[in-house]
């Protein structure tokens, strides 16, 4: 009898995870935009908004320039991802926002994306505004003191994909199988 108990409670419980998981997705989908509004800057000194992500398909990605490993990975493998999308994907965008607002200033960010690609859009500023499209996108970022004084961060390593309206459309793991993350971003394109 517990047995069917303890099933019939974890049914439950497998459902009311599903219903959740259904609900935030079509929330994104039927919602409209994904995230809140935002007013911060660019790479270049200019102001940008949450309109950035609107009129085209987007993938958006959240780290920092003194990252060792999973940005400068990611950032290069968007760019390969432009290179074999091709003309396929022209009228993709990409964004990199910043965790570390306090370092990564737009003349910091300018450098750092020169390394990777021009078509990589950089999103810095106040570190209060950055803190809250970070919470806005549903991000985890922290900061994490080091021993020698010095600071590093960890963050979700996901690129998220965005719609033309700026919903959400899906993620790309970090390390994601490179075939996996072209043809989601070919979906993103045909469908987003």
């Amino acid at each position: 009898m517990m047995r069917y108990i303890l099933v019939g409670i974890i049914l439950l419980m497998a459902a009311g995870f599903g219903w959740i998981a259904f609900d935030w997705y079509n929330a994104g989908k039927a919602g409209g935009a994904y995230g809140a509004p935002f007013e911060l800057t660019d790479h270049t000194g200019e102001p940008i908004t949450e309109a950035a992500f609107r009129g085209h398909p987007t993938a958006l990605f959240f780290g920092f320039t003194h990252c060792p490993d999973v940005c400068p990975t990611t950032l290069f493998e968007m760019e390969g991802w432009f290179e074999t999308l091709g003309e396929e994907g022209e009228d993709l965008r990409a964004f990199f926002v910043t965790v570390d607002p306090e370092r990564d200033t737009p003349e910091v960010m300018k450098t750092y994306l020169g390394n990777f690609s021009e078509r990589i859009t950089g999103i810095t500023g106040d570190p209060q505004k950055v803190a809250k499209m970070i919470k806005d996108f549903n991000i985890f970022a922290r900061k994490v003191e080091l021993e020698d004084g010095d600071y590093t961060m960890d963050h979700t390593a996901s690129v998220i994909l965005l719609d033309r309206d700026g919903g959400f459309f899906g993620t790309i793991s970090h390390q994601e199988n490179p075939d996996t993350a072209i043809a989601k971003l070919r979906r993103l394109i045909r469908e987003g």
